[in-house]
């Protein structure tokens, strides 16, 4: 009911919207040498996982019409894919994605360019995936906040279990991926991994702070997890917030 126009009109006036559409996402890709780590057990690297959620979720939103973009980013921004609809497109970004490279050494991710990169370029509100492990240099949170004003945006976080706890499978040398620096350790011990579950923690909680600070809401995205179940659940998220 608009009650302005009725009480000028004398009459009952009812305004009618047609809702929009037409949506255009955006998936902001964190393609750096850390995203290529994963268990044996689960035999998936993370880019693994991020090349099948995206090629499935685009191929959904494609389907109704809608349109899709991604940024790549590696050492640096490397790539923009311009937003597009149908098959083809969904195609090109799934080859796209195939030929990335994965990258030996890299200087330690920062994902601020990446999302500076994509508050630039995106004109259009868009719903944004940013979508990474978050192994990062600090201070992502600012402009992730500043993408936040003008786009819907929903940060997909990558892990696998093995960053959380270490089994106890005895001598090992762990290498950084980035750096390459290696470290030899004994997970024997049973102190070294207590500290090891500490430190995932305390990383935990800074991520966490990070998102709430700002201003976005993050789902974890495991390598050992269904992946129809994930998207399931992010769109049920998606729809929670709209309906506040």
């Amino acid at each position: 009911m608009d009650w302005n126009v009725t009480a000028r009109l004398d009459t009952p006036y009812v305004r009618q919207y047609t809702e929009d559409r037409d949506l255009t996402a955006w998936f902001l890709l964190d393609l750096s040498p850390s995203v290529d780590f994963g268990t044996v057990e689960t035999e998936r690297l993370k880019r693994t996982v991020l090349i099948d959620f995206v090629t499935t979720l685009a191929r959904l939103l494609t389907r109704r019409g809608n349109r899709v973009g991604a940024v790549f980013y590696g050492s640096r921004v490397e790539r923009t894919i311009p937003a597009g609809g149908g098959r083809v497109q969904v195609l090109r970004l799934i080859e796209d994605l195939l030929r990335q490279p994965q990258l030996a050494r890299a200087p330690f991710t920062d994902l601020s360019p990446l999302l500076d990169a994509a508050r630039q370029a995106l004109k259009r509100r868009s719903l944004v995936f940013v979508i990474s492990d978050f192994i990062s240099e600090p201070g992502w949170e600012r402009p992730l906040h500043l993408l936040t004003r003008r786009h819907e945006v929903l940060a997909v976080r990558l892990i696998d279990p093995r960053e959380v706890t270490l089994p106890d499978v005895g001598p090992l040398i762990m290498e950084d991926a980035e750096t390459g620096e290696q470290l030899y350790v004994d997970t024997h011990d049973r102190r070294f991994r207590e500290r090891f579950e500490a430190a995932a923690a305390r990383r935990e909680t800074a991520v966490n702070g990070a998102f709430a600070r700002a201003g976005v809401e993050a789902v974890s995205l495991s390598t050992d997890e269904d992946l129809v179940r994930a998207i399931v659940r992010i769109a049920t998220l998606r729809h929670r917030r709209r309906r506040r």
